[in-house]
Parts: C-alpha cells; sequence; structure tokens
C-alpha cells in the first residue's frame, strides 16, 4: 500500500494568474498615463486658468482656474508647473535604494498611495503653499513609479519585443500630457478645476490598492526579500523568560538607558549602511563608460525637447505668425511622440537590441532629425515647416526605447532602478529644468527667435555626437547577470511564468 502511495502522481500546480505579462504592461501604461494626464491638466487653461485682470478705466475681470482663485502671479504659477519635480528628483534615488531592502511592486504601491493623497489635497488646497506642497508631493509619489516600472516591464517581455514594449510604455507620456490638455479643460470649463483633481485621484486609487492586495513581483536581481525571515533584533530579545514573575517587572535605571542607547546604535548604523550602499552604487554607475555616455546624451537631447515643449508655440508664433501655434505644436509632438517612440522600440527589435545597436539608432535618428528640424527653421513659408519639422520629430522622438533600453542593460539588474533613477534626475536638473530660462535669456539678448530656434537645435547635434561615442565604446549586457548576493535560480523563468518567448498560459 505504501509503495502505491509513493507512486501517485504530485499533485498538479496551480493555474497560473490572470496577471501576465501583457496585463502588466497594460497596467504599467495606464498609470504612466495617468501621471502625465496630471501635468497635461495643470496646465490646461480650463485647470490653470487667469489672473484677474483691469483695464485703464479700473474695471476688473475676475480670473478663473487655480491662478484667478488663489491670485497668483506669472513666477507663483510657474512654479506650480514645476514643483513636482522637488519630489520627484528628491525621492527618485531614495525608491531605487530601498529596492534592495524592500520588495519593489510594493514600494510602487506606497508611490501610488502618496500620488493618489497628493492629486485630492491639490483640489482641496485653499492658497499657494498648500497646492505647492502638493506637487512636491505628487513628484514624490510619482518617483517610485518611474524608478520600478521600466525594469518590471524589460523583466517580464518578450526577448524579441523588449524595446518595442518600453516604446509602449514610454508613448503614454506625449499621450498622456495630450489628453491632460483636453481633460483639464472639459473638467475645468463645465464643473470646476478642483473636480479634475479629484478625479484624477479617484481613477489611480484602485492602482495604489492593487500595489498592496496584489501579491507581489519580483524583480531579476533582487533576493525575494518576503520570503526571509527577519533576523532577530536587540529590540526583541526576551530579558527574562515568559513564567518567571520578572517578567512584569518594567526595566529602568542603567539597563533601559543601556537598551536605548543600543537601539539608537542599530538604527543609526543601519540609516549608515544604507547610505554607504547607495554611495557605492552610484560609484559604479558613474565609473559605467556606456551609462554615462548614455546619459549625457540624454541630457543633450532632453535640454532640446524641454525648451521646444516650453517655447516652441511662441517661436512658431512669431516667425510664421501661426494664429493656432498651440494647437499645431501639440498635434505635431502628439502624433510624431507616438508614433516616433514606437517605431524607435520596432526598429531596434528587429535590428537586434543590443546596447551598440542601440547608439547606432540613438546617434543615426537624432542626427538626421536635428539636420530635418534645423533645415525647417530655416523654412520661409509655414507648410515647408510643418513638413519638414513634423519629419525631424518622428525621428527624434524614436530615441525614447533605445535610451531606456541601454539604462536597463548596461547595469547589472541589481542596479537598474537606481539607473533609471540617476538618469531621470540628471536629465531634468541639467537637461529641461535649465533649458527654458537659458533659451529666454538667449531670446532677450538677440531677440530673434528664429536665431534663437537654430541655436537650439543645434544642440541635437551635441546629443547625436555623444551617442555616436557609444558606438565605439566596448559593452556587454548585464541583464543576465544577478547582481550580488543572488542565486540564479529566480531568474531562470519568466517572473509571470510563461515560456521562453514571453507567451503565458491561461487557465
Amino acid at each position: 500500500m505504501a509503495d502505491k502511495d509513493s507512486a501517485a502522481p504530485a499533485p498538479a500546480p496551480p493555474p497560473p494568474s490572470w496577471f501576465s505579462p501583457e496585463r502588466l504592461l497594460i497596467i504599467f501604461c495606464v498609470i504612466n498615463m495617468l501621471n502625465y494626464v496630471d501635468r497635461g491638466a495643470i496646465a490646461s487653461n480650463g485647470v490653470n486658468g487667469s489672473s484677474r485682470t483691469c483695464d485703464d478705466k479700473g474695471i476688473c475681470t475676475s480670473g478663473s482656474g487655480i491662478q484667478g482663485d488663489f491670485d497668483l502671479n506669472n513666477f507663483e504659477d510657474g512654479v506650480l508647473s514645476s514643483a513636482f519635480m522637488v519630489g520627484l528628483l528628491v525621492a527618485s534615488p531614495i525608491f531605487a535604494s530601498l529596492a534592495k531592502s524592500h520588495n519593489p511592486f510594493r514600494l510602487i504601491g506606497v508611490g501610488l498611495s502618496v500620488w493618489t493623497f497628493a492629486t485630492a489635497g491639490c483640489g482641496s488646497s485653499f492658497d499657494f503653499w498648500s497646492i505647492a506642497i502638493c506637487r512636491m508631493l505628487v513628484g514624490v509619489g510619482e518617483a517610485s513609479f518611474i524608478s520600478l516600472a521600466a525594469p518590471f516591464i524589460d523583466d517580464n517581455a518578450p526577448v524579441a519585443r523588449k524595446t518595442a514594449w518600453l516604446a509602449m510604455f514610454y508613448m503614454c507620456i506625449p499621450t498622456g500630457v495630450a489628453l491632460g490638455y483636453v481633460y483639464g479643460g472639459l473638467v475645468g470649463t463645465h464643473f470646476h478645476w478642483r473636480y479634475a483633481f479629484w478625479g484624477e485621484a479617484f481613477f489611480m486609487l484602485p492602482f495604489a490598492v492593487f500595489g498592496f492586495v496584489m501579491k507581489p513581483l519580483q524583480l531579476k536581481g533582487f533576493a525575494p526579500l518576503e520570503s526571509e525571515k527577519a533576523p532577530a533584533s536587540v529590540g526583541t530579545v526576551s530579558l527574562v523568560t515568559e513564567d518567571s514573575e520578572e517578567s512584569k517587572v518594567t526595566v529602568v535605571g542603567n539597563d533601559a538607558r543601556a537598551m536605548n542607547k543600543t537601539l539608537k546604535s542599530v538604527g543609526a548604523s543601519s540609516i549608515w549602511n544604507q547610505i554607504s550602499r547607495f554611495s557605492k552604487d552610484v560609484q559604479v554607475l558613474l565609473a559605467d563608460q556606456v551609462y554615462v555616455v548614455n546619459v549625457l546624451g540624454y541630457i543633450a537631447y532632453n535640454f532640446v525637447i524641454g525648451a521646444y515643449s516650453y517655447w516652441g508655440p511662441k517661436a512658431g508664433y512669431n516667425i510664421y505668425h501661426m494664429s493656432n501655434a498651440d494647437l499645431l505644436f501639440g498635434g505635431i509632438t502628439i502624433v510624431c511622440g507616438i508614433l516616433g517612440t514606437i517605431s524607435g522600440g520596432l526598429i531596434l527589435d528587429r535590428m537586434n537590441a543590443t546596447i551598440s545597436n542601440a547608439f547606432k539608432l540613438l546617434s543615426g535618428a537624432t542626427f538626421l532629425g536635428a539636420i530635418l528640424c534645423f533645415s525647417a527653421f530655416c523654412m520661409s513659408s509655414l507648410s515647408g515647416f510643418i513638413a519638414l519639422f513634423s519629419v525631424g520629430e518622428l525621428l527624434v522622438f524614436a530615441t525614447q526605447a533605445p535610451v531606456n533600453y541601454v539604462c536597463l542593460h548596461c547595469v547589472k539588474p541589481n542596479l537598474r532602478p537606481l539607473s533609471m533613477a540617476i538618469s531621470t534626475v540628471s536629465i531634468h536638473i541639467f537637461g529641461d529644468v535649465p533649458s527654458s530660462p537659458l533659451v529666454g535669456v538667449l531670446q532677450d539678448h538677440i531677440n530673434n527667435w528664429r536665431e534663437t530656434a537654430l541655436i537650439l537645435t543645434s544642440v541635437f547635434f551635441v546629443a547625436a555626437a555623444i551617442w555616436f561615442i557609444g558606438v565605439f565604446i566596448r559593452s556587454v549586457d548585464m541583464s543576465n547577470d544577478d547582481g550580488e548576493n543572488q542565486g540564479t535560480e529566480i531568474n531562470k523563468q519568466p517572473l509571470l511564468g510563461g515560456n521562453e518567448d514571453g507567451s503565458c498560459c491561461e487557465a
């Protein structure tokens, strides 16, 4: 009987979860789009509004939106549009570092929860400082997502379509901003600007809850932290047995002071270890020539894109006397952003996605795009400008997937969240944040929008040259390196189950 029982087949494994790689991509794309809907909504006329104005006769008209309700000047209004970057830049490296000691999927849940409460707070704000603080917290919430989402997508995407999946994720940036303009305009006009923020919080809330109730996913290169038993700490050591009457005695005097001193020492040591580990990881990234070249090119690229998004409509209005410059530039950016981003991912996959090929695509597409954009601003006719500028932007946006592919694959898996965080911080601090005011200073000096636009566009050639250097740097795809102190078992299969080609079985 025993032999018969021992020969019985093992019970069948439970059917795979509905949470397939494709659904993970869809969920992350929707979250990313909501992030950028918020960016577009706060800039829309329906939400941002206008300030109170008075004519020469003393007749005043009440303002509208945030600017009108809080009586903001243009400087304060401009601060609100970029306040999220404070939280984003500070929190991105922190979340990336915490991914080594906490499950990254749960960190996304924490970040989205902060984002949800912060956007709801924007809708409930009562003055400039209250909404400014909430905007900073929106950046804190977004920081967890932008640092960790791309590594999750890269882990679970089919091998032959990794860059295409990244392209779909980053395509949500221009799409989200465009939807934000429309959403903010409609809600602000027909209801009130506060409802736009409350609506964003309502739509994001299920994803924040999802981050906590769903069984957490594990990133490649990181130990399954939640399965490990936490070591006993000094604070959990029992001083006496439960059966002893002495267990009821409160520790006082020297023993209590010694215990508190020990606990403080352990806490300080833990914080110092986190800082030390973060510092060493940053040093590893800065010593990686491939990573540094990639980010430097990305900074130069984002310097132009940031100034285009802010000054483009005004330059177009002054050079070509466009009556609908906002709509025209917005439309070109949306269409070219979507088509260009997806095309860049598909082309790199077709070329055989490697770091060297990514640099070839980055430098080639940026160089050709720079020529066309530069030529566009040299055209005297509006139709010629639109034709050349559209194709140029199509090529320029093809870089989004390849540049992030390099960030993910030139480092060990356990450094990918920090890699994405440092990249994001760098392109904002040295790229789009200073570019708009610097271009404004340049325009004030030369007072010619065509010359200013040509000088700005020339920076694309710098980006192309930097990325071209990357073609000749010896590069190794580190995506299959499990990193420090990690076994290889967890990396043999896709994180969400399925075959090597990325396909998943359905229950």
